[in-house]
């Protein structure tokens, strides 16, 4: 029974730094024993240097203490060992700690065991069996324990080596008491226990909009998802529609090739069978005919003049008939006209076909299911953005390319361009490289007393009155000046209200048939015009200046 009461009471013989049965034990001035070599040992680590307390009440010394071996527990423990020992294993009594998990800091050796709980006060971690004395020691368990952390020495003021619980909301960070007195005196401060709670109540509001938020997007992505598929047996259908109509269209013509190529043939047969018969006819007159012009041959070299005179008389009575209708021979390109009339249906049902074609076509490119929303800050428009230069062959004699051809400048004297069909001659004007027909974004930085900022169809006329931005229903203009704004198209003039900037911004979206024109300050883009209609072809920035030194510069945006 003895044996059996030594078992139950085996932790208090166990070291609590090794968790091992005590080897050597010694017993310091708070009455807690530890082996001799691991009290030693714990005072020898680099953080404990200078500092001789009790691992586990914390009760602190002096002096290093004098260690000496305690006999009556060396006794017992000796006796344990022989009689329940095996009893006590180390590793029934052990929680070793597993990757990334937090170690007690007072277990030593290669066993380090898992802690439970960080303490602010003595800023350790403590395993199951180390923290102990904080739930019994009177002293230790007004200590603040919280789960187990290896962020201590991030919650430890870097000035005052204090704890950190006060909150200074004039400099929005946390610090210790010592901080409230000196550098953050004055400031607005509460403890970190109120501002947590104020926080933790604005965090529920922000969780509850994030939690709404992904509901709502849950819901979108269910209709997205639906759009998709129905969008995916829209599209299958259509596709069926127009192969049909296509084949029904390809069968109708060949149909009709089949009846014209019939009648043709017809006809041709018909031609071809009354000619066999003129034939004939011509190859049994000519015969008869050389039967004839036999006979009078061999009378005119008979001898006998009696045998003359007698068959003359009968050959002279069958005369050769003159009655017969006279045949004409048609022209060799007999069918041409046939040919003519299929080829001129052939135009005019390619004509229809193209003319339709640009509507079919349009049709289909503007079908976008899934708008963007509409850009309304730069920081929406700047994702659009496009890089674009200017061509030297539409260049108006008198205006310079600079700055890799994105800078137009008007100047006197006339610069040596070739010859080309493409080149403004009228105005001074001059047009992109690039054709736009999605969505797309610039900036034009402008310098001089009027400047115009115009998109243009390439097939714009380039040699009269019409060549101008804004003269015809192929270009669209924004003139800008120091009295204001004007848009031009077709002709037609509208005064424009705005901020007056040297840089305006562009903006395209050739689906949507919209074109905006936006004046621009530092970040912020203010709407000056925007266009809505149906463009048919692709679009080409351009610009025209008018005075001499007037200069454009398309801005290099990222």
């Amino acid at each position: 029974m003895a044996q059996q009461g030594v078992v139950l009471d085996q932790d208090q013989f166990c070291c609590s730094v090794c968790l091992d049965l005590l080897k050597d034990p010694v017993t310091l001035a708070c009455g807690h024993s530890y082996c001799s070599s691991c009290i030693e040992g714990y005072w020898d680590q680099d953080e404990q240097k200078g500092v001789y307390s009790c691992p586990q009440c914390r009760q602190s010394f002096t002096l290093r203490p004098t260690l000496k071996r305690n006999n009556m527990l060396a006794e017992v423990v000796e006796k344990l060992n022989e009689t329940g020992g095996a009893q006590v294993a180390p590793s029934e009594l052990t929680n070793p700690a597993g990757p990334g998990e937090v170690t007690c800091d007072l277990c030593t050796g290669p066993r380090k065991q898992r802690a439970l709980k960080s303490c602010l006060v003595c800023m350790v971690s403590y395993c199951q069996t180390h923290l102990q004395p904080h739930y019994q020691v009177p002293g230790l368990k007004k200590h603040k324990l919280v789960e187990a952390t290896s962020g201590l020495q991030e919650m430890i003021c870097s000035s005052h080596d204090k704890l950190l619980e006060v909150f200074c909301r004039t400099d929005q960070q946390c610090i210790c008491m010592l901080c409230t007195m000196e550098e953050h005196k004055g400031h607005d401060t509460v403890s970190a226990k109120a501002e947590r709670k104020e926080k933790q109540d604005k965090l529920v509001l922000s969780q509850q909009e994030v939690q709404q938020r992904v509901q709502q997007r849950e819901k979108e992505l269910k209709e997205l998802q639906q759009a998709v598929e129905s969008l995916k047996v829209s599209g299958q259908a259509a596709e069926k529609d127009i192969e049909r109509i296509f084949t029904e269209l390809i069968r109708s013509i060949e149909r009709r090739r089949s009846e014209v190529k019939d009648l043709s043939r017809a006809q041709q047969g018909a031609a071809v069978s009354q000619a066999k018969g003129l034939l004939k006819r011509l190859e049994q007159e000519i015969a008869e005919l050389r039967r004839r012009d036999a006979e009078l041959e061999k009378l005119s070299h008979t001898e006998d003049n009696i045998h003359f005179l007698q068959n003359y008389q009968s050959l002279s009575n069958t005369s050769v008939s003159s009655d017969g209708p006279s045949i004409s021979v048609p022209p060799l390109q007999y069918f041409k006209h046939v040919t003519e009339v299929v080829s001129e249906l052939r135009d005019k049902l390619e004509e229809l076909i193209q003319r339709e074609w640009s509507n079919i076509s349009t049709t289909v490119s503007t079908m976008d299911v899934f708008l963007p929303p509409e850009p309304k800050t730069r920081a929406d428009l700047l994702p659009y953005s496009c890089q674009l230069t200017l061509d030297p062959n539409t260049t108006y004699t008198r205006l310079s390319l600079s700055e890799e051809n994105r800078k137009v400048t008007y100047l006197m004297q006339q610069q040596p361009y070739p010859v080309h069909p493409e080149r403004f001659t009228v105005y001074s004007q001059v047009l992109c490289k690039e054709a736009l027909s999605g969505r797309c974004y610039w900036e034009v930085e402008r310098r001089g007393g009027r400047v115009e900022t115009a998109v243009s169809y390439k097939d714009i006329i380039r040699t009269d009155g019409h060549s101008g931005f804004g003269n015809s229903d192929k270009s669209w203009r924004l003139r800008c000046s120091s009295g204001g704004y004007t848009f031009r198209h077709n002709r037609v003039d509208a005064a424009v209200s705005g901020p007056q900037s040297s840089r305006v911004g562009m903006y395209l979206d050739h689906k949507a048939g919209t074109l905006s024109f936006y004046s621009v300050v530092s970040d912020t883009v203010t709407l000056l015009h925007r266009v809505q209609t149906t463009f048919t072809q692709p679009l080409y920035p351009g610009f025209g200046l008018v005075n001499h030194g007037d200069s454009a510069e398309i801005l290099k945006l990222w």
